[in-house]
């Protein structure tokens, strides 16, 4: 049976960071806080090695289900399943508010 090569395999530039992100990431996207039924982007910090999700999920969207310890528990949809991430601040950012459509709708 072959072996697997890890979990970082074919990752060369998926994990890769531009010229002026390398190194460590700011603090304050570690203490970053989210309330649950938040959704929130899985962007992979790859200098942050704790907490990381599998790559697969690397620019999906999930919502925040709850807080455990340092990471939280983050549900997607994967095709017709939902998964549970246990993912740690750094590879999170929240989804932009959009604005309600109501007020546009009422001007008219």
């Amino acid at each position: 049976m072959p072996r697997s090569h890890g979990e970082r395999k074919r990752t060369r530039k998926k994990l890769s960071k531009r010229k002026r992100e390398r190194g460590l990431s700011p603090i304050s996207r570690a203490i970053q806080s989210f309330e649950p039924d938040e959704r929130v982007h899985i962007r992979i910090d790859s200098s942050v090695h704790k907490g990381m999700p599998h790559q697969r999920f690397h620019g999906l969207t999930g919502k925040v289900k709850e807080e455990r310890g340092r990471a939280y528990i983050v549900e997607v949809s994967d095709g017709r399943r939902k998964k549970e991430l246990f993912i740690r601040a750094e590879h999170l950012s929240p989804q932009a508010k959009s604005q309600p459509i109501a007020n546009s709708q009422a001007a008219k």
